[in-house]
């Protein structure tokens, strides 16, 4: 599958960057919660475990989980996937990404991730889902550079149910420190975004941290410490976000200013000429010509 926009090419050597959480921030609900579905269909999630994963997530999204919580769900997640083979995972979300996705990504966050592009920002996606699904849509969204979660895989490409590499809270700040070391990018003059409190050691490590769709918790943060919050409402799909942009095109326009151009010349000629002719008293010549 395509992805509806190529990727964006950040400029080599940039010294800012734009650390963007996924969840609630960049779309609109968890994105493991959004490929429960597919993963169900594709015969790798039975029924049970559907059910137990829509409980989890329902818990993480409204009630918002505590660290202890957090990695209770993970650990659930783990077991569930315990077996999956990886490619199967891999080919699942690359099919249904677009459908998935596009449905329930932010217009403002991509205005967002654009405006920082234009800037000759790097962009970067710091998710704690796994790699499997953080990759591809940021591929799909335009984004190259991503930090995720790594299960891990045994010698035949099956999940052993344990985490290789966990993105999530502290794990996030070191792993963009790292970041930051091996491209030349200064913390102090970047930018970070995120929903949850739990992102608190992302939002921190960067010079302009901003809360997106705060929780409870992160609000009262960002208040008592004059951040920025920035609401985003208004989801939109890729495609109708690209139609928008492109509803004239240039060369419609230059089309059509060349036609209004024209016109306008063309009255002006007649205009110009029949008063000529009206001050010469030739004006019944041009009215026979017109009621022959």
């Amino acid at each position: 599958m395509k992805s509806a926009t190529p990727p964006r090419l950040e400029t080599p050597g940039a010294t800012e960057a734009a650390f963007f959480d996924l969840d609630k921030t960049i779309i609109a609900k968890a994105a493991m919660a959004a490929f429960r579905r597919p993963l169900y269909a594709g015969g790798l999630v039975n029924r049970r475990s559907l059910t137990r994963s829509v409980f989890a997530h329902f818990v993480y999204l409204h009630l918002r989980a505590s660290e202890q919580r957090s990695d209770q769900m993970r650990r659930s997640i783990l077991r569930i996937t315990k077996g999956w083979k990886r490619e199967e995972v891999v080919g699942i979300v690359e099919e249904t990404l677009e459908e998935i996705v596009d449905p329930i990504i932010f217009a403002e966050a991509m205005d967002l991730i654009d405006a920082h592009l234009a800037k000759g920002r790097l962009v970067v996606i710091v998710s704690s889902s796994p790699i499997e699904i953080v990759g591809p849509l940021g591929h799909h969204l335009g984004i190259t550079e991503t930090i995720a979660s790594t299960a891990e895989v045994d010698e035949e490409g099956r999940y052993t149910g344990e985490m290789d590499y966990y993105a999530y809270g502290s794990e996030k700040a070191r792993a963009m420190r790292e970041l930051a070391l091996s491209r030349g990018i200064d913390l102090a003059r970047s930018y970070a975004y995120s929903d949850s409190f739990t992102d608190l050691p992302m939002l921190e490590v960067v010079g302009h941290p901003t809360a997106v769709n705060p929780d409870r918790v992160l609000a009262k943060l960002a208040a008592e410490r004059g951040w920025e919050v920035i609401h985003f409402v208004r989801p939109i799909r890729l495609r109708d976000r690209v139609r928008d942009r492109v509803n004239v095109t240039p060369k419609q326009s230059g089309i059509a200013i060349g036609v209004g151009a024209a016109l306008t010349a063309c009255a002006v000629i007649v205009l110009t000429w029949w008063t000529l002719r009206k001050r010469r008293g030739e004006a019944p010549l041009l009215q026979s010509r017109y009621t022959l």
